[in-house]
């Protein structure tokens, strides 16, 4: 069993940065990122294996960077260059499988509470 939380959302103005940050309890082989907005469907974002390989959506490459602390069973998620678009409950998400790169929610088993992130401007 794999308990996620996550932290570090909040409200920031357009053009500014966040770092969210999810522990993880117990093993995890992939964990991503994911995101809902009011009214959409909850999509993928960003994702890390155990090896350091990532994955981005296109619309957040060149702007968010994902990384994983292994001796903390931690990943971050650091978002530069926020966009009011931007705005979604923020996610985090375990799997063992390996289509994981291919960020589709269904891959994913195990989720976080979940950390609001709100851009204005």
């Amino acid at each position: 069993q794999v308990q996620l939380v996550e932290s570090g959302g909040g409200s920031v103005q357009s053009g500014g940065s966040l770092r969210l940050s999810c522990a993880a309890s117990g093993y995890a082989y992939s964990m991503g990122w994911f995101r809902q907005a009011p009214g959409k469907e909850r999509e993928g974002v960003a994702a890390i294996d155990s090896d350091g390989s990532t994955t981005y959506a296109d619309f957040v490459k060149g702007r968010f960077t994902i990384s994983q602390d292994n001796a903390k069973n931690t990943v971050y998620l650091q978002m530069n260059s926020l966009k009011p678009e931007d705005t979604a409950m923020y996610y985090c998400a375990a799997t063992a499988k390996r289509e994981w790169w291919l960020l589709r929610r269904a891959d994913f088993g195990y989720w976080g509470q979940g950390t609001q992130v709100t851009v204005s401007g």
